[in-house]
């Protein structure tokens, strides 16, 4: 199983310190060795706090991040799928490893309103974004009648294909990721035995549409080399509401804890694990992603 790195965007620091806080996580990231970073995609955040917007400060990040993959979220129906395969292709050739989109609907009908989409009819209009981002990055001539253009192309087409992740917690969704040949990946709060029955539908769905099968899995974590005051912080913010989830949806505790925490996803099939730290204060997450180099090493006996 590999660890990669989700580094939250959204921020209740003052905006340069926040800016500052994001690359030095990547910075710990690449010290540590972790094996993807990407960024995810939220708009209309704060205040208080505000969020980073994704390629730009990926475009940052990348120069702090070397010879692993990484990527971006994209809502994809938030977006114009063309400015999607620009900031891709850009991005991707800015980079030396593989650029990894991550997808997912999103359903916030506000974000949706300021972007100028609506959510009405939010799979198909997925469906065809995902086609035309895939056709214009392959260097392809694209028309779309719902996206109300012809004969699109890019200049900036990736030397390497990127890898698309499909994000989502449905049936519906993760037999889609399975017929776009795309990976799973699974949301924060899966459980176990919910996640091994939408793991059944996905792979069977990519056996009936000769499609293979890649399961990864997000994960908030607070992994502190003093285990019992990793699970005292969680408790507390867990007590005051943290992002729907409960202490037992989370890795907390030592490596040696979360390295056992994380047995059982490794035996049922999932690649790789997403790990994004809780925000508690600056130097717990960086403290955090500092023991995921120990929790990696673990992992991978």
């Amino acid at each position: 199983m590999e660890l990669g790195i989700s580094l939250a965007s959204a921020s209740s620091l003052p905006p340069t310190a926040a800016g500052k806080h994001l690359i030095a996580r990547a910075r710990a990231a690449a010290a540590a060795q972790l094996d993807s970073l990407t960024l995810g995609d939220q708009h209309l955040v704060g205040p208080p706090g505000g969020y980073l917007q994704n390629t730009p400060a990926l475009g940052r990040l990348l120069a702090e991040w070397t010879g692993r993959p990484a990527g971006c979220l994209f809502l994809l129906p938030q977006w114009s799928p063309v400015l999607v395969a620009e900031q891709v292709g850009t991005l991707a050739c800015l980079h030396d490893d593989q650029f990894i989109v991550q997808t997912g609907l999103g359903g916030d009908p506000r974000q949706f309103a300021a972007l100028g989409q609506s959510t009405d009819h939010r799979v198909s209009v997925f469906e065809e974004g995902v086609r035309v981002v895939q056709g214009l990055l392959a260097g392809e001539v694209v028309s779309s009648e719902r996206f109300g253009f012809e004969d699109a192309s890019i200049g900036l087409v990736p030397d390497r294909p990127v890898d698309w992740w499909m994000g989502t917690g449905a049936d519906s969704g993760v037999r889609r990721a399975a017929r776009f040949g795309a990976a799973w990946y699974t949301g924060p709060g899966k459980t176990f035995e919910a996640f091994r029955a939408s793991d059944e539908i996905y792979r069977s769905a990519c056996e009936a549409h000769g499609t293979r099968p890649r399961v990864m899995m997000r994960r908030d974590a607070l992994v502190l080399s003093d285990g019992p005051r990793a699970h005292a912080l969680a408790a507390d913010r867990v007590e005051r509401g943290y992002r729907g989830l409960r202490q037992d949806q989370l890795l907390i505790g030592s490596p040696a804890e979360v390295a056992e925490q994380l047995a059982p996803w490794a035996e049922a099939g999932v690649q790789q694990v997403v790990v994004r730290t809780m925000g508690i204060e600056p130097a717990v997450d960086l403290e955090t992603i500092d023991c995921l180099a120990e929790v990696r090493s673990l992992v991978l006996g």
